[in-house]
């Protein structure tokens, strides 16, 4: 890589994301760069007082097909690709009257959020640029001589280097170059994904699993203190850090399985998460009231865990957190009055989520020297499929507890066992190797936090291999149970359940969370 800081004498801007780009040519024109743009920019940049050239007279050919031809010509590439230290690259320009163009600003136009906005396929074609990433990999190729900027927040530290030295240093350069690649590259494989998908229906999985995402978040470390890691893609997107430290890798998982959770409901809901488990779930009337009793389940594990709300937090909410210590606090919105007494501890973190998270997006998980790739669990329940196994039949208040724990225990890792009412989790058996130890711990914690069991229902993620899982709910006094089916053993387990009266349920779906 050269050593050199080649002046900038010729500049090509060509945008659809204009912010900033009048500043960026502004300060251009005052070290006497020449602006070359197009279409719009061109016009956007002459509205706003800065002198432009047009590519159509520097290539001798006008824009055409509706824009779709302007800036793929051998005026424009041979300018951008010329070598600087070769005579015979200079020779040719010479010959055919090509000027160098030193500084490229382009950014793409905005295919992935069109594709995402369920837009029409021809709408989502249109989108798709060729002569930007053209013009992208051709300037970062010739990064040793050309000034490559594919995002405006870029557009500062080019300023920086140009007014101290005229030009941009070699390690500037090599890294606008990196960030360009990486763009195109995440360009052309969110478009291959959506045209597989329109192929092959959204239902099918992709025949070439394509993963370009773009570092979003530095973390000082991943699960533990050895292991480096970072957060790449748009996860971020959706919340907003009000207050307190720097999110973690861990407190990232935790906010996943937190907020996705409490979309389960509609009505106001609390929960308690800790090492992506739920510690506690519960709805009320009130986020107030259903704090309370998602916190009643397990106080003891809740300590320095993640709590999510679906409702604003006021201040008397905010006071009974601050009892508490929790690493991160997750609101729509937080009162005045509310953040003021929460932002007192310094390293908690204050967390505004902005919207739902969408249904049906790939999940991968990685393995040696591969990825796993499934579908989110989060299709809404269909209780059509739903069958009464049982001689009896859940009554209404059953029934509702039978609906609210299993919403939360597919978000539970299995083998997991949700025992409930129907407001709230009454205790929870996470991650156990036996579906019967699973049912044990659940009651055990049930009776550490002081809550009784009787009366209340059983949800179990998976079948019950054996009679005796179910037969610990019968013991600790639950009445309903609500589990999958399809064990080889559903008969004995069918015939338990008539044994004790209980009314059970089956799915006939599955929620491992391993």
């Amino acid at each position: 890589m050269s050593d050199e800081t080649p002046t900038i004498a010729q500049a090509l801007l060509s945008v659809y994301d204009k912010s900033g780009i009048v500043d960026f040519a502004r300060k251009l024109e005052q070290h006497g760069v020449r602006i070359l743009s197009t279409g719009g920019t061109a016009q956007f940049l002459r509205e706003n007082g800065i002198d432009v050239t047009l590519v159509q007279d520097v290539t001798g050919f006008p824009e055409m097909l509706d824009g779709r031809v302007k800036t793929l010509h051998p005026a424009v590439h041979a300018g951008i690709l010329a070598r600087r230290d070769r005579d015979d690259h200079g020779r040719q320009l010479e010959e055919h009257g090509i000027p160098s163009i030193d500084l490229v600003a382009i950014n793409l136009y905005p295919f992935e959020k069109t594709a995402e906005s369920g837009a029409r396929f021809d709408d989502c074609i249109e989108q798709i640029d060729i002569g930007g990433p053209a013009m992208l990999r051709s300037a970062a190729k010739n990064h040793a001589a050309v000034t490559v900027v594919s995002d405006p927040s870029d557009y500062d530290a080019v300023i920086r280097e140009i007014t101290s030295t005229g030009g941009t240093s070699p390690k500037l350069r090599l890294a606008l170059a990196a960030k360009a690649f990486s763009l195109t590259a995440r360009y052309d494989i969110a478009i291959g994904n959506y045209l597989s998908q329109a192929e092959s229906g959204s239902e099918t999985l992709p025949a070439r699993l394509l993963i370009s995402y773009p570092l979003e978040l530095s973390l000082r470390y991943g699960e533990n203190p050895h292991q480096p890691a970072a957060l790449y893609g748009s996860f971020l997107r959706s919340f907003e850090k009000l207050h307190g430290k720097e999110l973690s890798y861990n407190n990232i998982a935790d906010i996943d399985a937190a907020t996705a959770l409490i979309d389960e409901f509609d009505s106001p809901a609390a929960a308690i998460i800790k090492h992506t488990n739920p510690c506690g779930c519960a709805t009320a009337d009130s986020v107030l009231d259903a704090y309370k009793l998602a916190l009643s389940t397990d106080q003891v594990s809740s300590f320095g865990g993640i709590v999510v709300v679906n409702r604003e937090i006021d201040i008397r909410l905010a006071q009974l957190l601050n009892e508490m210590f929790f690493e991160v606090i997750i609101a729509p919105g937080f009162a005045d009055d509310a953040y003021g007494i929460l932002q007192r501890k310094r390293d908690r973190r204050l967390i505004r989520r902005s919207g739902g998270q969408p249904s049906r997006k790939g999940r991968i998980t990685s393995v040696k020297n591969a990825y796993l790739y499934q579908f989110d669990d989060s299709e809404p329940f269909d209780e059509s499929s739903w069958r009464v196994v049982t001689h009896r039949t859940p009554n209404d208040g059953e029934m509702q507890a039978l609906r609210f724990a299993w919403r939360v225990v597919r978000h539970v890792k299995s083998n997991a066992i949700v025992y409930a009412d129907a407001k709230q989790t009454l205790g929870i058996g996470a991650g156990q190797m036996s579906r019967v130890d699973a049912a044990s711990i659940a009651v055990m914690k049930a009776a550490n936090a002081g809550l009784a069991l009787q009366n209340s229902v059983m949800a179990s993620d998976a079948f019950f291999p054996f009679a005796d899982g179910m037969l610990e709910a019968v013991r600790a006094g639950s009445r309903a149970i609500i589990q999958p089916g399809g064990s080889v053993r559903d008969e004995e387990v069918i015939a338990a359940a008539d044994e004790h009266d209980i009314a059970m349920i089956f799915t006939g779906t599955r929620h491992f969370k391993h």
